[in-house]
């Protein structure tokens, strides 16, 4: 296995939480962008993604469209245009669409206050029906967690909160700017299981600068103890070029890929060992949790928040740089958000980016889905279609990776850990784009 660690973990692949990939998005006015939201069917079930950018300080291994933020009113400005976008926004739509989840993200979501948090939720309730069973989950930054923020979560109705940890490491903390001990983790997710808010995910990050094997297992170690519902694990992507911030951290110190392969592995064998189920490449839940029950029966998700078992055909994404997931393609906002409060005040769509999809996207978006999902897909008759994408997967076959027989693709347990690989053969955008990716492990 250290051969082919070598030999494949650092190419460089999407992470295939959309297809096309972001990467492949081109600009998008606001008149194509208002016709795919008037396109969506009436009565729709939807889903809601919130993109709230701000943060007080910002991390040096943070990849997320976040900005700094330490004055109130900057934060006030935003909310204010976040309500406008909704407003603009349900104008396009059609009528009695449902919401059926909504999912808050950031930078950190809770800069906007317990006040504010609700004002937008109150607007969002005014130009839409929630269901009954509506899901509301929140990302959370641990340190600004206490019982105030967290009751007033619950009485808005979030029932589900992921943490970010990344990790408890002393060292590692200190290098990646960010500084919260185990104690302050615990004390965050007792006040929300005190609160009520008892879906619990915590995300973790492996291949950070001075991380090594022992760290990481002794960071499983901790949280494991704190009784996570579900556990997200994330490869660091070092991008320096294309953040700044990423600039604070020593290249030097990062793991090898060697390393970084140890690490996820053994994310894996602590968390499986306690019983908790393997999710797609980089999520553990219990036997019980909706991302299990659907890996399980073969209809797991991914989107633009990684594994999901959110059913539901249409995002609709809210805030600067948030991306909507249309019948007709996907559409991105202006991601800068003094840009993006300037559009929506002059009440225009803060559309930027996007992507039309044709039938044959729609189906090559299935297959890497599937794959991704379930590590294998089964072609069927289309594998004719399919013939050169196939055959390039021969290196990898040849390596035990993934086995091909009459179009069924499944990838091996030792190939699982490289499936980006294997999606990535399908991408037909893919070609001269490598650079702009994280690496495969």
């Amino acid at each position: 296995m250290t051969d082919l660690v070598a030999k494949y973990a650092a190419v460089p692949v999407p992470r295939y939480t959309s297809y096309p990939t972001a990467a492949d998005f081109r600009p998008l006015g606001a008149g194509e962008h208002a016709a795919w939201l008037g396109a969506i069917a009436p009565g729709s079930r939807v889903s809601i993604y919130l993109h709230v950018p701000y943060c007080r300080a910002l991390c040096h291994y943070c990849g997320c469209h976040a900005k700094i933020a330490r004055r109130d009113d900057v934060i006030a400005t935003y909310r204010a245009a976040l309500e406008a976008e909704i407003a603009h926004v349900a104008a396009a739509l059609p009528a009695g669409l449902k919401v059926a989840r909504i999912a808050w993200g950031g930078g950190t979501p809770s800069a906007l206050g317990a006040e504010g948090l609700a004002a937008v939720t109150g607007v969002l309730r005014s130009h839409f029906t929630f269901e009954p069973d509506l899901e509301h989950g929140i990302e959370l930054d641990p340190r600004l967690v206490d019982a105030t923020l967290a009751q007033a979560l619950a009485v808005l109705g979030v029932d589900r909160a992921s943490l970010g940890v990344q990790d408890l490491d002393p060292t590692v903390q200190e290098a990646i700017g960010r500084v919260q001990p185990v104690e302050i983790v615990a004390a965050a997710t007792a006040a929300l299981r005190q609160a009520g808010i008892n879906t619990l995910n915590y995300d973790l990050i492996v291949g950070l600068p001075h991380q090594t094997e022992a760290t990481v297992r002794r960071t499983a170690e901790q949280v494991l103890a704190l009784g996570p519902d579900s556990i997200a694990c994330y490869g660091y992507a070092h991008l320096p070029e294309r953040r700044k911030n990423q600039r604070l951290i020593d290249a030097a110190a990062l793991p090898s890929a060697a390393v970084r392969f140890a690490q996820t592995g053994a994310i894996a064998e602590i968390f499986t060992a306690a019983g908790y189920v393997a999710v797609g490449m980089d999520h553990f839940a219990r036997p019980d949790h909706p991302l299990a029950r659907s890996a399980a029966a073969g209809v797991l998700k991914r989107n633009f928040q990684g594994y999901t078992d959110d059913a539901e055909p249409v995002l609709i994404g809210f805030g600067a740089s948030a991306i909507s997931h249309l019948p007709s393609g996907y559409a991105q906002n202006i991601a800068d958000p003094s840009a993006y409060v300037r559009t929506v005040a002059e009440g225009a769509l803060p559309s930027a980016r996007g992507i039309a999809l044709d039938d044959e996207d729609r189906r090559r978006a299935a297959i890497i889905e599937t794959l991704m999902c379930d590590f294998r897909v089964d072609l069927g008759a289309a594998a004719a279609a399919y013939a050169e994408e196939i055959a390039s997967l021969a290196p990898l076959a040849a390596d035990g990776l993934v086995t091909v027989e009459n179009g069924r693709i499944e990838l091996t347990e030792a190939g699982r850990p490289f499936v980006r690989l294997v999606a990535a053969a399908f991408d037909a955008y893919r070609a001269g784009t490598a650079g702009r990716f994280s690496v495969a492990v």
